[in-house]
């Protein structure tokens, strides 16, 4: 497994710290490239925006245990005192370091989430163009864990030299690129390489990023919240990761992202994101065949919230999105990072299909609550009989016993009594169902984009020549969307 790190103090993948010190924050060094010097563009870059990239120093007071015994792990010196001495600590403090870049002449700075979150001191030092350097104590305007982007401030008493934005999005693969940061402590320190990638994936912890810009640009600890530099001279991305023990490896936070949410970070402290309040999941082939999409791209929808906009807007399980605001959905990945773009209270026009017919929502979007979990905690099917024959059709795809919910079912399997409808009671267990995660205790929610109530609901949605069904399913709230195919 790749091991991947936020370049400031926070890890991805296999996730590790890598913080200057026990908590110091790692930083990618921005790329900058411009300029019209005939012998290198870079120097001229670098000239002009030296000024207004900062080093930024973060403090920390931690509580650590401390014990007034040396020996207090002696198993004879426990036996009279217990754990007794355990409960004495003190406080330490602990540093770190990252960089940024400054965005207003009144002294509105970008770094990374990950250099500043739960950090009691900052403190800024601003290169001056005389060479010397001047400090100044900051204070967090808003910060976006979702982005890993925060926005800081300085107070200081002229206008302060800034970074143009640029557009990331206009971006092209190769394109030389300049990092300049603070990486592990050197100041000001300046690399150059290309855009080697763009919409790369991290995912690990609390970060869940689709869209970095990969760079072979040298970034290292103390980097993160640095700029990468365009040849214009104008910030394109913001430092934000490394993939350990690898050489040429390194991600930055595409700009446009950042100024899709400066503006309420430092209105509101947080950014304020659409929701529509549903699971989604990829549309495959298969899927696509079995729900009668045409073409590729959409998204399926798993879960449906409980009262939230999706809900209200008449979204149902099993709905394929392949439109939204007239925009082709071209992957699930895209369709999330469209509505995080949307305000709350906007309305959105989704084009879904649905049981194989084409459909349109007006839909008014929400605000995401912070403890959005992607969870639901009852569905909406409708009760009915008990029935003990279960179904035949779905037999040689591996799923030998369905049955009706009734009461005994309920209490055997811990489902909510307002649930009804069908159950898996049996899956054979060399079956390609089982292979794919199909287990006993699944509620059955769809066979091949129809939805079953009952076992002879089933009978209905399979042909006898299918080779292959397309199941969805509910576990302990979540839905799944799986492809089974024929025994041999």
């Amino acid at each position: 497994m790749k091991n991947f790190r936020i370049i400031s103090g926070v890890a991805i993948l296999a996730v590790i710290f890598t913080c200057g010190s026990a908590f110091a924050a790692l930083t990618t060094l921005p790329q900058d490239s411009s300029s019209n010097s005939s012998l290198n563009p870079i120097v001229a870059i670098f000239k002009k925006a030296s000024t207004a990239v900062v080093n930024i120093d973060v403090e920390k007071t931690a509580q650590r245990r401390v014990s007034p015994f040396p020996f207090d792990d002696d198993p004879v010196f426990r036996h009279f005192f217990g754990d007794a001495f355990k409960d004495f600590t003190r406080s330490v403090p602990m540093k770190g370091r990252g960089s940024g870049f400054i965005v207003t002449k009144d002294g509105q700075i970008l770094t990374n989430n990950h250099v500043v979150d739960g950090v009691d001191k900052i403190t800024v030092s601003v290169l001056l163009s005389d060479g010397s350097k001047k400090t100044y104590p900051a204070r967090i305007l808003g910060n976006d864990p979702t982005y890993d982007v925060a926005v800081i401030k300085i107070d200081a008493d002229e206008d302060l030299p800034t970074l143009e934005l640029g557009d990331s999005d206009a971006l092209e693969v190769g394109e030389f690129v300049v990092a300049i940061g603070n990486p592990l402590g050197f100041e000001h320190s300046v690399t150059a390489g290309v855009i080697s990638a763009k919409n790369r994936s991290i995912h690990a912890q609390d970060v869940n990023f689709d869209d970095f810009l990969q760079t072979d640009a040298a970034i290292n600890p103390g980097n993160s919240g640095g700029p990468l530099i365009d040849m214009n001279g104008k910030v394109i991305g913001i430092n934000t990761a490394i993939i350990p023990y690898a050489q040429g490896l390194g991600f930055a936070i595409p700009v446009n992202r950042a100024k899709e949410v400066m503006g309420d970070l430092v209105s509101y402290g947080r950014v304020k994101r659409g929701w529509l309040g549903v699971s989604i999941q990829k549309v495959t082939p298969e899927i696509a065949k079995a729900y009668g999409v045409r073409g590729e791209g959409g998204a399926i929808i798993g879960d449906v919230f409980k009262d939230s906009a999706a809900e209200k807007g008449g979204l149902k399980r099993g709905d394929v999105v392949i439109e939204i605001n007239g925009e082709k959905v071209k992957d699930v990945d895209w369709f999330v990072q469209k509505v995080r773009t949307l305000s709350p209270g906007s309305t959105v026009n989704l084009k879904i299909i649905r049981r194989k017919r084409e459909h349109t929502l007006r839909i008014k979007l929400d605000e995401r609550p912070n403890t959005a979990d992607g969870r639901v905690k009852e569905n909406d099917l409708k009760s009915g009989k008990s029935d003990q024959k279960g179904s035949e059709a779905l037999k040689d795809f591996g799923i030998e016993e369905v049955l009706t919910l009734n009461n005994s079912l309920r209490r055997k399997y811990k489902i909510d009594s307002k649930t009804d409808g069908l159950i898996i009671s049996k899956v054979s267990r060399d079956s390609l169902a089982a292979a794919q995660g199909i287990r006993e205790g699944d509620l059955l929610q769809e066979v091949n984009g129809f939805e079953v109530k009952t076992p002879e609901d089933i009978s209905k949605a399979v042909d006898k020549n299918d080779k292959a069904l397309i199941i969805m399913i509910e576990r302990e709230g979540s839905t799944f969307i799986v492809q089974v195919t024929k025994s041999e």
